[in-house]
């Protein structure tokens, strides 16, 4: 059985963040991550009146992170019981592949919405050709049919276990194995085409858009839009996905290099399990993340979120709505804008 999981001696650093630190970290992320996608949904569906393709990219991106927090309290719940996995093979197989799934759906999104603000600048109206209503919906179904089949691997290498000594089974996760046969060769293969072939796209599309952008004349708004969503998209690279796929690599790479040595494992293994807690946190910057790239999106989230607060009795939150947004109020009153998610413009990103 799986060592790594099997042995939860609490002097250890190990055992204390799969025992007390993660479960804490993914109770506090469903806390908050949940109501704010749930909120950004709402948004999405009842108040956005205009889709652009890159609100099409932050919707799929929305509703990715929305079925990873409905599937969260199955892994909270196995590490409150003390990664006792009660639940059955096709469960634990399930919530592995979509922890892993959900992971890449972000990367690709991300790189959506800038290769689409790439396009709009430097090729506006073949853009217009490249990527229309359909061709848009089809992108995002393609995203999801990629890294479902990137995921399978993942369902092959995940087990059920019974530890030895005892009748607690543990459901294995492929980075902590201590066969390195397929999990390392996967390993490099995902961190090569789902995550440094992304980052080098999003370098390579804002260098040449801010440079078409500096040829042009007129007002440089549209230059600062750009570098703010480049600045974004390298954030949430440079802040979660690399330390993530350093720490996982390096998990693998040891178990391949010392396969005897089980002590030389624990440090990236702890890394690893940190930079997992880390990583949930997405679920709550991509919110967020939407409010900073899109201004229609921004100005109805904060609508929708006041006027809630605004009817909680007691709630003084008058002076935080801007004039903007009060006058965004009155034009709003007793409109209905759900807007269907393929029912795209024909115009570009906004």
């Amino acid at each position: 059985a799986n060592e790594t999981l099997c042995d939860l001696d609490t002097h250890q650093g190990l055992p204390v963040v799969q025992l007390y630190v993660m479960p804490s970290f993914f109770l506090a992320v469903l806390i908050l991550g949940l109501p704010l996608n749930l909120l950004s949904l709402w948004v999405y569906f009842h108040r956005l009146r205009r889709w652009t393709r890159s609100t099409v990219f932050l919707f799929n991106l929305t509703l990715a992170d929305t079925a990873w927090l409905l599937a969260l309290p199955f892994l909270i719940h196995y590490h409150l019981e003390r990664l006792y996995w009660k639940l059955g093979l096709p469960l634990c197989t399930a919530v592995r592949m979509l922890y892993h799934n959900y992971f890449y759906l972000s990367i690709f999104f991300v790189t959506c919405v800038s290769v689409d603000r790439y396009l709009a600048i430097v090729h506006p109206l073949r853009s217009l050709v490249l990527l229309g209503r359909r061709k848009t919906c089809l992108l995002c179904a393609a995203v999801w049919a990629a890294t479902l089949v990137l995921s399978i691997p993942v369902a092959r290498m995940t087990i059920v276990q019974t530890c030895p000594g005892s009748n607690r089974t543990v459901c294995t996760l492929y980075v902590l194995l201590s066969e390195t046969g397929e999990s390392l060769p996967y390993s490099i293969f995902c961190s090569t085409v789902a995550f440094l072939l992304p980052l080098l796209s999003i370098c390579y599309c804002g260098l040449r858009s801010v440079r078409e952008l500096r040829r042009r004349p007129g007002p440089h708004h549209k230059q600062r839009r750009l570098r703010r969503v480049l600045s974004a998209a390298l954030v949430l690279f440079a802040l979660f996905y690399l330390p993530y796929h350093l720490s996982r690599n390096a998990a693998v790479v040891m178990r391949a290099v010392y396969p005897d040595d089980h002590a030389s494992w624990g440090p990236p293994d702890l890394a690893f399990a940190l930079e997992m807690c880390f990583c949930s946190l997405i679920t709550c910057v991509n919110p967020l993340f939407s409010c900073f790239i899109g201004r229609q999106f921004r100005e109805d989230f904060h609508y929708t979120f006041t006027l809630m607060f605004s009817q909680c009795p007691g709630m003084q939150v008058a002076s935080l709505i801007s004039k903007r947004t009060r006058m965004t109020v009155k034009k709003r009153q007793g409109m209905s804008t759900v807007t269907p998610v393929c029912a795209l413009p024909a115009s570009g990103s906004q």
